[in-house]
């Protein structure tokens, strides 16, 4: 079997990479670089050059060639490289007529557990999301941030005492909404120093959340274990982070209770794979990082069904209706807060014939940060 051809196709806000081979059979993967999309497309074609007339089987020698043929990386080579590691195993799991899953030792679990995305501009609306999302028989809500959904235009200021006072009640108020019978994942999106961090980790401990997600920036690993050795709810983070090495120091510092691989960001099925092996050897959970398509979602239950320490996983919402809907043939079953893992061949989930032309490529805008009152960078 040889690879004839390496697409890389917007659709939407996603990209997808499709590799074609010589015996009809199609591998899908997507690239997970989020608000660099056009920079990833051009490293997958790149990286055609060299794919086309190889075998595609050869997943990890590839994937070495990809990684270590050049001197510099970062996001959008490894969304490019995590793209086209999903669609070779697509084509492994298809050629052998088996789950990618049951190539990387076979299922744990029929099910995976996820957490639901609620959204808010209003402390309000965010509770009745929580309510919501309960009655829809989720047992965990995430993409919860305490500091609300606030528009980026809006400059920043609150004193220290407003800033953590109202981000305490606004979790108190979660809770009480649901109770106990719905877990609460606190996201954070880099927003605090490590001071504050260590302030609002105590602030929200007696509400017990499942996981306190991107406290601070993700870039010193050292900072980050500093605030994990001072409070006593688990950390979650990695979604940002590229490489097995990467997560094998902040593992190593006691940085982290809950790893976040993307699979479309931190080297596709395969190295994400290792990652969640370096989880394991620490006693850590592995809770994928899923912002993006249904595709997305499809790779990242394959880690799920086959590793011992999944925790929870990330299911972004609208898979059920469009444009998500329409962008593939078929979507993962979502029942009572559970995906149903599938037991198609390779990931089990294809493209829409129509996808292209009913979801157009869109950019995600010009760049630009929010700003506070003095006006500095505020992170969000």
């Amino acid at each position: 079997m040889k690879i004839t051809k390496v697409e890389a196709i917007p659709i939407d806000r996603y990209l997808f990479c499709q590799v074609h081979t010589d015996e009809g059979i199609t591998g899908l993967g997507e690239s997970g670089t989020w608000g660099h999309l056009e920079a990833s497309a051009t490293a997958i074609r790149k990286f055609a050059d060299y794919l086309v007339g190889q075998d595609p089987r050869l997943i990890e020698h590839h994937w070495n060639v990809m990684y270590r043929s050049g001197h510099f990386r970062g996001a959008a080579i490894m969304g490019a490289i995590s793209a086209i590691d999903i669609a070779l195993w697509d084509i492994k799991g298809k050629a052998l007529g088996v789950p990618v899953y049951d190539l990387l030792g076979g299922k744990t679990r029929h099910k995976a557990r996820v957490y639901y995305h609620v959204f808010g501009r209003t402390a309000d609306q965010l509770v009745q999301g929580c309510i919501d999302a309960k009655a829809q028989g989720f047992t965990a809500v995430g993409h919860l941030t305490p500091f609300l959904d606030e528009p980026r235009d809006v400059p920043f200021f609150k004193t220290h005492a407003q800033k953590i006072g109202d981000a305490i009640d606004t979790v108190r108020r979660y809770r009480e909404a649901v109770g106990n019978d719905v877990d609460l994942c606190i996201e954070i999106h880099r927003r605090l120093t490590p001071a504050e961090a260590v302030v609002l980790a105590r602030g929200i401990e007696p509400f017990h959340p499942y996981f306190y997600e991107d406290p601070i920036l993700p870039d010193n690993f050292d900072a980050m274990a500093e605030v994990a050795k001072h409070i006593e709810i688990p950390i979650a983070t990695g979604e940002r982070l590229h490489t097995i090495y990467e997560f094998q120091m902040l593992l190593a510092r006691g940085a982290v209770q809950y790893v976040r691989p993307d699979v479309c960001l931190a080297g596709g099925i395969t190295g994400t794979k290792k990652i969640a092996a370096l989880a394991e050897a620490h006693h850590v959970g592995v809770v994928p990082h899923n912002p993006l398509s249904p595709v997305s979602t499809a790779a990242c239950l394959q880690i799920a069904a086959c590793i011992p320490n999944f925790a929870i996983q990330e299911y972004p919402t609208g898979e059920d209706r469009a444009p998500k809907s329409e962008i593939v043939k078929t979507t993962v079953r979502c029942e009572n807060g559970f995906l149903i893992i599938p037991d198609a061949p390779g990931i089990g989930i294809e493209l829409a014939p129509e996808a292209v032309e009913r979801h157009p490529a869109r950019t995600h805008g010009r760049i630009g940060a929010r700003l506070h009152v003095d006006g500095s960078v505020v992170d969000q």
